[in-house]
């Protein structure tokens, strides 16, 4: 009986050896199949054997792990479900996309650059780019010290995050859009600055050790002529490596190349590719332009109309119907989000990278498998992880900061600059994006000590991310319609963008 039990859950196995020893009784069959029939139809009816000891396919002792048929039915129903509420949208709304209008916003009576001032703004933070070069090359000569250097970093990031600030709080133009495009890249263009500066002073900071070392070698050999004695001082000279290429590295190609770069880390030489694959190319910037265009679509289609029929329940607070409408937007935000992803760390930086030749092409990892929040802000942007791991985590570490503060730290610059990209273009501050950040803390610690990961650990991650996104999305959205078209007359309303 136990042989025939484990024969049977042998037979449940979904592998690969299983898939071919089916192929071969299906081939066997079909040169036999004549043959067969006919000794089963010569066998008595006691002869056959009907029942074997074996498991229901649902329970776990079975082994059987093939459920593809119910993920393609999943599939399927998620499709149909969606279909639906689209086709519902545009029967209640009609077709809200307009592409021509999306251009018109780049079409302005003036043609002054100062007419676009997000534009003027990102050529005028080439200033910066060429003063952090001609400071860094007075640090190398040693004319100023390294406090200097502290002081200078410092005030560069702020006041190159404080000018994006009060010009977009100045400005009267009331489409966010392009104020968010131009913060990021002062953001992106800030935390370079520092990985720029970290690593110049690591060399600077690694050339006056190697003189030190080269020093006492020196002394050591005078005095004997036995190399073991000095030995360890020359494995130390080997740590160093990084200051033989510097100061080579001081030139305007090397920091504009950084600067382009889909990296936030400095390095002295990135890896690069033999050539650019055009095909490739074309591949990666059919998808930015038509993922892009689906986003706009999605959004103005099905996004907005939400928000704004949101806008009412939220001033009066009915409860179920707010609830309602945040279920309702979840769905697209989610798929939206999904698309950005893909559009901004598959097609774009790839895009850039190809271009750069930049090999180092890991702006993601797995993190649709997180099963803990730590490990999703791990996985989800690597640029990012990788600046907070080398510039703010390891130096805190190394500074005898407890893990606890550097992991606080650095979910607060996160916060904080999260915040920062959404409260200034909509010229408010509600700090919605900073708490849900910051309540990433908590909750990473039941991920990571109560759940203990698993597959409640990755529900988690993902509920948080469909549920949480569109939460903030209406509260932003409500404040700043409230803020700048006063309270809607109705609930149901056509959108006109």
């Amino acid at each position: 009986m136990s042989m025939r039990h484990q024969t049977g859950r042998r037979r449940r196995q979904p592998s690969e050896s299983s898939n071919g020893s089916l192929a071969s009784r299906r081939s066997s069959f079909a040169q036999n199949g004549n043959s067969s029939r006919k000794s089963s139809e010569l066998r008595g009816p006691c002869e056959k054997v009907v029942h074997t000891a074996q498991d229901s396919l649902f329970s776990t002792s079975s082994g059987w792990t093939n459920f593809r048929g119910f993920f393609n039915l999943s599939i399927l129903l998620l499709v149909l479900s969606n279909g639906r509420v689209a086709l519902e949208n545009v029967i209640k709304y009609g077709i809200l996309i307009t592409p021509l209008q999306w251009m018109s916003t780049f079409v302005e009576h003036n043609y002054s650059i100062w007419s676009w001032p997000n534009l003027a703004l990102i050529l005028c933070s080439n200033i910066q780019i060429v003063l952090v070069l001609g400071v860094e090359k007075v640090l190398e000569r040693g004319w100023l010290g390294n406090a200097f250097a502290a002081v200078f970093y410092t005030v560069l990031v702020i006041v190159h995050l404080t000018i994006p600030v009060v010009v977009t709080l100045t400005h009267t133009w009331k489409n966010p859009l392009w104020s968010v495009g131009m913060m990021g890249v002062y953001v992106i263009e800030a935390l370079k600055f520092i990985s720029y500066g970290h690593v110049n002073y690591w060399a600077r900071d690694a050339r006056r050790k190697i003189t030190e070392l080269k020093t006492q070698v020196t002394d050591l050999a005078k005095k004997t002529c036995d190399p073991k004695q000095f030995w360890d001082l020359k494995d130390e000279l080997s740590m160093h490596q990084m200051a033989a290429a510097y100061p080579s590295n001081l030139s305007f190609s090397n920091i504009y190349y950084f600067m382009a770069a889909p990296t936030l880390c400095y390095e002295f030489k990135f890896p690069r590719t033999l050539r650019i694959r055009k095909h490739f190319l074309i591949k990666r910037t059919v998808e930015l332009i038509f993922l892009s265009f689906l986003i706009a679509a999605l959004v103005q289609q099905w996004v907005v109309p939400t928000v704004r029929n949101s806008m009412k329940p939220l001033s009066e607070m009915e409860y179920s119907r707010c609830l309602e409408r945040l279920l309702k937007l979840a769905i697209p935000n989610h798929l939206i989000w999904l698309l950005f992803f893909y559009t901004f760390f598959h097609s774009f930086l790839n895009l850039v990278a190809e271009l750069l030749r930049f090999a180092d092409r890991e702006f993601y990892r797995d993190f649709w498998n997180s099963e803990t929040i730590s490990y999703f802000w791990k996985s989800w942007n690597i640029p990012v992880h990788r600046f907070a791991v080398r510039h703010i985590y390891s130096p805190m570490m190394r500074n005898n900061f407890t893990k606890m503060s550097a992991f606080f730290v650095v979910f607060f610059v996160s916060a904080f600059f999260h915040e920062y990209l959404v409260s200034v273009p909509l010229k408010m501050f509600r700090l919605w994006s900073y708490y849900g950040m910051m309540g990433q803390i908590p909750l990473s610690y039941i991920t990571d000590k109560i759940v203990r990961g698993g597959r409640t650990g990755n529900i988690i991650v993902w509920l948080s991310l469909i549920v949480g996104q569109p939460l903030a999305i209406l509260m932003y959205g409500h404040d700043w319609y409230i803020l700048n078209f006063g309270v809607p007359s109705a609930t149901n309303q056509t959108v006109v963008i």
